[in-house]
C-alpha cells in the first residue's frame, strides 16, 4: 500500500534528513488516512521494515489505546504514530519508560509545560491527559522481540470541545493558547525517543528518571483488573516499572501494566 501525500504541516523529507543517522525515525511512512498505525507498523515489520521505522497518520479510522479504547484525534491536529523496535527481550520493560519520558520531555521543551506521568503510561499536564502510549509485542526468539510502540500526543486540537473528554484531556494548544507547527514537535519527540532507546540498548536503566516523573506515587489508589481490585497506597515502582501498592493490611502487591484495566 503506497503512502498517500496529504496536505499537512508535517515536512517528512526534512524529518527523515534530520533523523537519518538515528535509529528512531530513520524511515517514515506518512498517511492521510489509515485504519491503525499499529496495524500498519506490524505489517511493515513482517515485511522486513528496518528498526526505527515510523508510521504516522493524519487520521486513523480505527485508532486505539490500551485495551482497545478509542483514541479521539481530529484529522491533522495531533501526532498519532507507531514505531517499530527490536530491543533485546530483557530490555523490553524499558520501552514504556523510554516512550513516556520522550513525550514528557518534548512537551516540556516545546511548550514550557511541566508534565507528569500517571502510571503506567499516560503523560499529563495539570492532571489532564496529553498523551497515551500503547505497546504491542511479538516474541521473535529468546533474545529478541519485535515491539510496536504507539504514541498519541495532543498538539493543536481543543479537547474542551468534546464533552466525553473535556474534563480529562488537554493539549499543547489548550495549555498555551497557541498552535504549533508539528514538524519540530515530532522531530524533538523522535530525537528524545532515540536518545532514550540508545541508553536502553547500552544497558542503562531509565527507572529512576521515569519514577521521578510519576504523579501516582504516594497517593491512595484503586486498581482494577479482570479478576481483582486492589486498593492502597502507591508506594514505589520496581526496576521493571511494576507498581508496588501497600494494602491496608500491610501487604505489598505488585501490579503490572498489562493486568490493570483501570486506575482511580
Amino acid at each position: 500500500m503506497p503512502d498517500k501525500t496529504p496536505a499537512t504541516d508535517l515536512d517528512i523529507p526534512a524529518l527523515e534528513g534530520a533523523l537519518a543517522r538515528r535509529v528512531v525515525g530513520c524511515r517514515i511512512h506518512h498517511y492521510d488516512e489509515i485504519g491503525s498505525t499499529m496495524d500498519e507498523a506490524r505489517r511493515l515489520a513482517l515485511e522486513g521494515a528496518p528498526e526505527g521505522t515510523v508510521v504516522i497518520a493524519e487520521e486513523q479510522t480505527a485508532g486505539r489505546g490500551r485495551f482497545n479504547r478509542a483514541w479521539v484525534s481530529p484529522r491533522g491536529e495531533n501526532l498519532s504514530f507507531s514505531v517499530i523496535l527490536t530491543p533485546p527481550a530483557n530490555r523490553l520493560p524499558y520501552m514504556n519508560m523510554a516512550a513516556t519520558l520522550a513525550v514528557a520531555r518534548t512537551v516540556a521543551d516545546a511548550a514550557g509545560l511541566q508534565p507528569t506521568i500517571k502510571w503506567p503510561n499516560d503523560v499529563r499536564v495539570g492532571g489532564r491527559k496529553i498523551s497515551g502510549i500503547l505497546i504491542e509485542t511479538a516474541i521473535e526468539s529468546e533474545d529478541a522481540v519485535c515491539a510496536i510502540i504507539g504514541i498519541g500526543v495532543n498538539v493543536n486540537f481543543d479537547p474542551s470541545l468534546y464533552v466525553e473528554i473535556a474534563d480529562i484531556s488537554t493539549s499543547i494548544y489548550r495549555e498555551t493558547a497557541r498552535k504549533r507547527n508539528r514538524t519540530p514537535v515530532l522531530q524533538t519527540l523522535l530525537e528524545r525517543f532515540d536518545d532514550a532507546y540508545a541508553a536502553v540498548r547500552a544497558g542503562k536503566s531509565l527507572t529512576a528518571d521515569w519514577s521521578a516523573m510519576l504523579d501516582t506515587l504516594g497517593r491512595s489508589i484503586s486498581l482494577r483488573s479482570q479478576h481483582d481490585a486492589i486498593e492502597g497506597i502507591a508506594e514505589a515502582v520496581d526496576e521493571q516499572g511494576n507498581l508496588l501498592v501497600r494494602r491496608d493490611d500491610g501487604s505489598l502487591h505488585t501490579a503490572t501494566a498489562g493486568e490493570v484495566t483501570s486506575q482511580v
